[in-house]
């Protein structure tokens, strides 16, 4: 039997006020998540914009395969309560 941990990947900056606000919600809760810093690395920046299509951060990639960018708190509770997580 294989036990799966249900976490985020998190693809943001330490500048981004919108990934600053998503992290310290998650962070919050105690939802686990995996920090992915596009400045500090092109494949994490290249990732980032493959999952949603844009340049913007932060982007989220939930473990059911599902991706939001830019999410407000209202939605990303609203994502994190579907999936169980909260």
């Amino acid at each position: 039997m294989t036990e799966t941990t249900q976490s985020i990947e998190f693809y943001g900056a330490a500048w981004c006020g919108d990934c600053v606000r998503a992290s310290a919600l998650l962070e919050h809760y105690g939802v686990e998540f995996t920090y992915h810093d596009v400045d500090a690395s092109d494949e994490d920046k290249a990732a980032a914009i493959k999952l949603s299509g844009r340049p913007n951060i932060p982007v989220l990639l939930f473990p059911d395969g599902s991706v939001l960018t830019e999410p407000s708190n209202p939605l990303l509770n609203s994502k994190l309560t579907e999936l169980g997580m909260l």
